[in-house]
């Protein structure tokens, strides 16, 4: 390496800095803001973003970028080039833009969260309208820059390299078969007796009590990390500092409960990170998907399995103090509880049979957006007939519609993809660290998540952005990135009923 190389890590480390003051201001956004301040909020954040762009952007760095050598080292050649993908985004935009945009989704966000709770789409309109706009606006311009089509520039944002080839067929074919598959798994859910429901109600302290026991079951490292409330369940935070929320409801303790495990496989994600890249491009995780990939691999395919819910039925009856005699806390009926399989309106709550038909529906409407052919005044109608044709649901009213999700309010345009192929990800990873590793599945289902951690931080997490994610799922699974993997699980789990599915 060079000492222009040398300056360039110096640059992005400051960079660094930046994005973590960034990502606790959003976390007390959307946690702990007072209304009152969400104004002078959006204005903080989008200095903030202004100052980022800057850095990115001064000539300085392109000259930099222009005369920098990395030399051989793997990482560093891929650290290089992560910068050198980051510079041309940032400077395919004129620095107002990027300030406008900022400013618009900050508000956006504050007025959609009560839009939301009073199902009030019109109100919220005007502004999701302008968010769109400057969308439009910014996927052109990247678009221009990088040689891509408006949706696949925004994709890049969220998914290095990723672009609608290969999205288009695994959904195209997804779109003609989820229908059936579905309805198959309905026909052999009733044939089975009926789940036995929990009597609630699940005082909302003891729920935060079992989400931190299992949040450090699975690997989290509290002194690193904290679990609050949101509207809407995420993970964000800064570099040793990860913070994830979820929400309770007191007659329902297995959504938040299953939100927790979620969130807590993003942050696993996060905190396993190589320490010595953490202030540079290379050493972040590598996409959405992957990133997707980590949350469903914990909540879905292991912590809905038979083997996990043997190991934490006592943890449950014990943590809301249920006699062990209670009808429908043993295991048989706390897996069908939560394997339990039913169309619903509101995609965070979904089972993951249905749950890429909910991506199905966003993908096409915002594709439809940012393409122009879709106006904002006509989304709730559009949303509500995707849903119909996929789930067969008339949706009642726009908060369970084109409400509930906050991705759009906040300009995360090329984002929900990432859901449904993280979920494909997800599959083909649980299958492959069984394989690979056989004190795994043993280890699971007595609690022990170290081993499949251990597996994770070398074929996932210790990888950070040092190859492509493409690579990085084929190197871990010996098979590129594909839909078959969760088919199987999907036949095995809720059709074949296999005992270790």
């Amino acid at each position: 390496m060079n000492k222009a190389y040398q300056s360039l890590e110096r640059h992005f480390a400051r960079l660094s800095s930046l994005n973590d003051a960034i990502g606790i201001l959003g976390w007390d956004k959307e946690v702990i803001m007072p209304h009152g301040a969400a104004e002078r909020r959006a204005e903080n954040l989008a200095m903030l973003e202004g100052l980022r762009h800057e850095i990115l952007t001064a000539p300085e760095m392109a000259d930099l970028l222009a005369t920098a050598e990395a030399g051989d080292d793997v990482w560093r050649r891929a650290n290089l080039a992560e910068m050198r993908r980051l510079h041309t985004h940032a400077t395919a935009l004129p620095g107002d833009l990027v300030e406008a945009s900022a400013q618009a989704t900050a508000r956006s966000e504050m007025v959609w969260r009560e839009a939301r709770q009073n199902n009030d789409f019109k109100t919220f309109l005007p502004y999701q309208q302008e968010v769109l706009n400057l969308t439009q606006q910014i996927a052109r311009a990247k678009g221009e820059a990088l040689g891509l089509s408006p949706y696949d520039a925004l994709l890049d944002s969220f998914d290095p390299g990723t672009r609608q080839t290969d999205i288009d067929p695994i959904f195209s074919r997804l779109s003609a078969d989820l229908p059936g598959l579905i309805a198959t798994v309905l026909d052999k859910q009733r044939s089975l007796p009926p789940a036995v429901p929990l009597q609630g109600p699940f005082a909302v302290p003891r729920q935060e009590a079992l989400g931190r026991k299992l949040m450090q079951q699975l690997g989290f490292d509290m002194t690193r990390g904290r679990l609050d409330v949101s509207l809407h369940p995420f993970c964000g935070g800064a570099t040793h500092d990860v913070r994830l929320t979820t929400r309770y409801e007191e007659a329902d303790f297995l959504p938040a409960m299953m939100g927790v495990l979620h969130e807590t496989g993003h942050a696993l994600y996060d905190m396993g990170l190589p320490e010595q890249w953490l202030s540079q491009p290379v050493g972040q995780a590598g996409g959405m998907t992957l990133h997707e990939s980590q949350s469903l691999t914990m909540e879905m395919q292991v912590c809905r399995s038979r083997a996990f819910v043997d190991w934490v039925a006592p943890l449950l009856r014990a943590e809301f103090n249920i006699p062990e005699d209670t009808p429908g806390w043993e295991a048989d009926n706390l897996l069908r509880l939560v394997t339990h399989v039913e169309p619903g309106f509101i995609r965070v709550d979904a089972d993951e049979v249905t749950y890429p038909a909910h991506i199905l529906v966003r993908y096409e409407l915002e594709t439809a957006m940012i393409s122009g052919d879709l106006a904002v005044k006509d989304l709730p109608a559009a949303f509500n007939d995707r849903l119909h044709a996929l789930l067969g649901l008339h949706v009642p009213d726009d908060r369970r519609g084109c409400l509930q999700d906050i991705h759009w309010p906040e300009g995360l345009f090329g984002y929900f993809p990432c859901y449904a192929m993280g979920a494909f990800a997800a599959a083909q990873i649980r299958t492959a660290a069984f394989q690979q590793d056989s004190q795994i599945a043993p280890a699971l289902a007595e609690g022990n998540f170290a081993p499949l951690l251990g597996w994770l931080r070398t074929h996932i997490h210790g990888r950070a952005r040092s190859a492509s994610m493409p690579d990085i799922i084929r190197d871990a699974t010996g098979a590129p990135l594909g839909a078959e993997a969760w088919q199987t699980h999907i036949q095995r789990r809720y059709l074949d009923r296999a005992p270790d599915a």
